[in-house]
């Protein structure tokens, strides 16, 4: 990728607020308030947590916006290394934060900090970027994370797209987001049956429209899965 910028917060202040309802409030748009964020990796500053977000090349017009969430023990350069080169191949710019704690909030104790980051991301996003359409994703507790919030604001996410994920847990519902589900049948962290298995066929029966994808391999993300990810978001490519 293009070398990283920073970009500055949007103004003073103390940082990110917890949201510890799971609610995001900000709502991209395709008519952004400040400068367009350059083509590359640019770093944002969000007092202290980490937010990248990675832009594709080509005039500044109206992209989809993918949000990603890593594994346990990750952060936001690895959500990039996994699905960066081929979201904004197609076009697609990519958000990606790192959890306060090892994990998760919600997999940590209860929503809060880590909701709050997102949020504070979004908006920075949101005031540089022209945005068409958003989807939540992630890879193992990440995932889990991505499909327990995205369902909880199926008003912003139109789509989540989960790589291994354990559980979903919800802290509310609003609206019918897709759902895209890809495990790994020798996955030995996250086993298929008790995991992916069992949240596709729970979705599925709670009415939401789910795609479920099952490979020959273990707890990993692919090239070949983001592509079937963003080609069930998105359709095919062209």
């Amino acid at each position: 990728m293009p070398p990283t910028t920073r970009t500055p917060a949007a103004g003073p202040g103390t940082g990110p607020r917890p949201a510890r309802d799971g609610r995001l409030g900000t709502r991209p748009g395709t008519d952004p308030a400040g400068p367009p964020l350059p083509p590359g990796t640019t770093t944002l500053d969000l007092a202290g947590a980490e937010a990248l977000v990675a832009v594709p090349d080509g005039p500044p017009g109206p992209r989809p916006l993918l949000v990603f969430c890593h594994g346990a023990g990750g952060n936001a350069g690895q959500s990039l290394g996994a699905v960066g080169d081929v979201a904004t191949s197609r076009g697609v710019v990519v958000l990606a934060t790192t959890s306060v704690a090892a994990t998760w909030d919600l997999l940590a104790g209860g929503l809060g900090r880590d909701v709050a980051v997102l949020d504070a991301a979004l908006e920075q996003v949101a005031a540089g970027v022209a945005v068409s359409r958003v989807a939540l994703g992630g890879f193992s507790d990440g995932a889990s994370y991505a499909l327990s919030l995205g369902l909880a604001n199926g008003g912003l996410f139109e789509a989540l797209l989960a790589f291994s994920p354990g559980f979903v847990a919800p802290p509310g519902r609003d609206g019918r987001p897709r759902v895209w589900i890809s495990h790994g049948t020798h996955d030995r962290v996250l086993p298929v049956a008790r995991c992916g298995r069992r949240v596709s066929r729970d979705l599925a029966t709670a009415g939401y429209d789910v795609v479920y994808e099952e490979f020959d391999g273990g707890h990993l993300v692919m090239p070949d899965l983001v592509t079937a990810a963003l080609r069930t978001w998105l359709g095919p490519p062209g």
